[in-house]
């Protein structure tokens, strides 16, 4: 893993999560294959594994570059920008 450009830029310390699992996915009565937290804002969404890609949908939206996995033991980060891990 290496430091991309934009996680210097991340908040210090980690936002907290806005939500337990994906909003998007609650409302269009869709099931999350798994889920991502946003790390500039704490929202959470689900993977581009799932029907509807509302993290990836989330980068779109506002350009927020990193969420990590939001999935119990993982730590892993993300970088939409650079399409690594970070």
């Amino acid at each position: 893993m290496s430091e991309c450009l934009h996680v210097p830029e991340l908040p210090r310390p980690e936002p907290v999560p806005l939500s337990e699992t994906c909003p998007e996915c609650l409302a269009a009565g869709t099931h999350p294959v798994q889920l991502r937290l946003c790390l500039t804002c704490g929202h959470v969404g689900c993977c581009d594994s799932s029907p509807l890609q509302h993290a990836t949908g989330h980068f779109k939206e506002t350009g927020h570059p990193i969420m990590r996995s939001f999935e119990a033991g993982e730590s892993w980060r993300w970088c939409f920008e650079d399409g690594s891990i970070v």
